[in-house]
């Protein structure tokens, strides 16, 4: 048994296996991951909702203005940069498809799908990866600064590794059915015990794989 797959043996024994449920229709969430960027998740959430009540619909976006847009998610922070970036979104997914519907994509090569989404402005492989996770379950691994944290401290990936590369050698390494489970129990972990200041190891139930736990055990 290989390392990934130990530690993803060890979380679903402390945290429960995750059984996959769709979190949102995908452009519901890829707007509301563009909404996450640069933000806590409680702004994140609370401007994504301030965002739907003054638009129902994504059309009423597209045709509001940009300076519209801007005031009803402020809250989120970067509101002038992601007003902008959300209505481009839209704009183009419907020049292109001739309606606002993305659900296409779930059918597409992961690959193919992952592309696609990255080409647009401000869509990098962290939130192209949440559409695909949380919208349709595939096997992609949205990697934040919890799942960086724990993977770096316990070897599963080097350390200081760019976001496109860190995106690039952490997922393969996961099995695909465990993805999703991995993705939320990382960040369970991350958030709960191997914190960026002051790490509770001796809680860890990864204490025994973890690099930088016999590092700082040897050093004291």
């Amino acid at each position: 048994m290989n390392k990934a797959i130990r530690v993803c043996s060890l979380l679903e024994r402390a945290y429960g296996r995750r059984e996959f449920k769709p979190h949102n229709p995908p452009l519901d969430e890829l707007i509301l991951t563009v909404l996450s960027q640069n933000t806590s998740g409680k702004n994140c959430v609370c401007a994504y909702k301030s965002l739907r009540e003054h638009f129902p619909s994504w059309e009423d976006v597209i045709k509001a203005d940009a300076r519209d847009i801007e005031e009803s998610i402020k809250i989120g922070g970067l509101g002038r940069l992601k007003a902008a970036r959300i209505k481009k979104i839209l704009q183009r997914i419907f020049a292109e498809t001739g309606s606002l519907d993305i659900s296409w994509l779930a059918e597409k090569d992961i690959n193919q799908a992952r592309e696609w989404l990255m080409s647009f402005e401000g869509i990098g492989y962290k939130t192209s990866a949440c559409v695909m996770l949380f919208s349709f379950g595939l096997p992609v691994l949205p990697i934040d600064t919890h799942i960086r944290r724990v993977s770096e401290r316990i070897g599963l990936v080097r350390t200081g590794l760019s976001d496109a590369d860190i995106h690039k050698e952490l997922p393969p390494a996961i099995p695909a059915e465990q993805v999703y489970s991995f993705h939320l129990n990382m960040i369970e972990h991350g958030r709960r015990i191997c914190r960026a200041i002051n790490p509770n190891c001796g809680r860890c139930v990864l204490s025994g794989e973890c690099c930088w736990y016999a590092k700082t055990r040897t050093a004291r």
